[in-house]
């Protein structure tokens, strides 16, 4: 069961490259497809903001085991990706989340350091 998470987040596309911005974002979904069916990942969920004036216009939730999603972000089919996808889209983000059990853990760490500071 998953107990990580990676957060894809991306902005607008960069001006006059929108097409291009579809093809790496279907590249994208297909790799992580491929991804789930090798058990690499748990999961996957796409999703695009309606539009409101912020920055962030769609984000990918990567879900699955920690060590599994480290190793994952090391890979070159990773990289490729993701450095594919920043050539396209502004303000590209991937950041580790925690979900499931590890989100119980992060919360104690959380509350231990505000305690501490209290």
């Amino acid at each position: 069961m998953a107990d990580a998470a990676i957060f894809v987040g991306w902005g607008q596309p960069v001006r006059g490259r929108e097409m291009k911005g579809l093809q790496v974002f279907n590249e994208a979904i297909a790799y992580y497809t491929k991804l789930q069916a090798a058990g690499t990942i748990e999961s996957f969920e796409p999703c695009i903001l309606t539009a409101h004036g912020g920055d962030l216009a769609g984000f990918v939730l990567v879900r699955g085991e920690a060590a599994k999603l480290d190793a994952l972000k090391q890979t070159e089919d990773w990289q490729k990706i993701t450095l594919r996808a920043g050539q396209i889209v502004d303000n590209l983000g991937v950041i580790d989340a925690a979900i499931g059990a590890s989100l119980a853990t992060g919360l104690a760490q959380y509350a231990a350091a505000v305690a501490e500071l209290a």
